[in-house]
């Protein structure tokens, strides 16, 4: 999600890394791209095939092929195979912050820096390592071996707090109510600037963006449906031409990079996004944000709230803002 993102498919292919060039004949081509390179990687399966166009990993001549339902054209296509990571994540014992645990589920406060699940370049350290160590044999399988019990995410970079299952019952509870955007999510932001309305809704589709594919973007065509109510709660410098403010983001929806990229859109990107930053902030800003030792972005889940999926108990969690952050926001205060 945000940084607060629900979970998709993976495959389970351990095919080798590297990078694969398939060539589409004329006679091959006008079928489903996804099913068309599947046919002609038989190690590879549609659904993984699907993940790779969905990573930005699959190019057609050079151009980034982004609709794995669109017809395949005659052409090479490149599909860049990532490191495989182990099938089942080893208990590492890593101190957590626990805000609630019961039979069921465990809140955690993460800080940031740690990945929620390991994936290349994060393969250990991450959140579910820890929870393997600290729930043991208890945790749910459905989120697939490589992420037990995770049903939502947040950034590596983004602190704050999140839930995950530790049996079934409370697996299939939990994505129910991700799916029904029946989740309260509250994320703290400090921006660069300030959205020109007080508060307000962004509503736009993301997907991958056609410039940088490691990056998300609002999209006319292919994204999926993101919505973000805020509220600018203080503004920080001139009242006129704000240098910074602190935003609150409820999400209505739970996409990729969803608040850094709709922050962005209506020009208040999070201060120190190296992403989505778009333009350094005011000088006095940026010796701030050095002062107070961030280098991150300066977004935390502040709030989860939700009905127990398994006792009916309405629950709600709340974390304040991390060292950096709340140093960064107590110099912001003295412009």
């Amino acid at each position: 999600m945000a940084t607060d993102a629900p979970l998709e498919a993976e495959a389970d292919e351990e095919e080798s890394f590297g990078v694969r060039i398939v060539a589409v004949r004329p006679e091959d081509a006008g079928g489903r791209i996804d099913k068309v390179l599947a046919d002609l990687l038989p190690e590879m399966s549609r659904s993984r095939v699907q993940a790779l166009i969905a990573e930005g990993r699959v190019s057609r001549d050079g151009a980034p092929v982004t609709d794995a339902s669109g017809k395949a054209g005659p052409g090479d296509y490149r599909l860049e195979i990532p490191p495989p990571v182990a099938a089942e994540p080893a208990p590492e014992a890593i101190p957590l912050t626990v805000l609630f645990e019961d039979e069921y589920l465990i809140v955690i406060d993460k800080p940031s820096g740690m990945a929620v699940h390991p994936a290349p370049g994060s393969e250990t350290g991450t959140l579910v390592n820890a929870l393997l160590r600290h729930c043991g044999a208890s945790l749910s399988g459905i989120g697939g071996v490589a992420r037990p019990g995770i049903v939502h995410r947040i950034d590596k970079d983004t602190s704050g707090v999140i839930v995950a299952a530790k049996t079934d019952a409370a697996h299939q509870g939990l994505s129910a109510l991700f799916a029904a955007h029946d989740i309260d999510r509250l994320y703290i932001a400090l921006t660069r600037g300030a959205p020109r309305a007080p508060k307000g809704t962004i509503e736009g589709p993301i997907g991958r963006s056609s410039a940088d594919r490691k990056k998300m973007a609002i999209v006319k065509s292919g994204g999926r449906h993101a919505v973000t109510h805020y509220a600018v709660e203080r503004v920080f410098g001139p009242a006129a031409k704000p240098l910074a403010a602190r935003v609150a983001c409820r999400l209505e929806t739970g996409r990729t990079h969803q608040i850094r990229v709709h922050l962005a859109s209506v020009g208040a990107p999070c201060l120190g996004d190296p992403a989505y930053g778009s333009g350094p902030p005011a000088e006095k800003v940026r010796a701030a944000i050095a002062e107070a030792g961030l280098k991150r972005q300066a977004l935390h889940a502040a709030v989860l709230g939700f009905r127990h999926p398994v006792t009916g108990e309405t629950l709600r969690f709340e974390s304040p803002l991390p060292p950096d952050m709340a140093k960064l926001q107590g110099l912001l205060e003295a412009l």
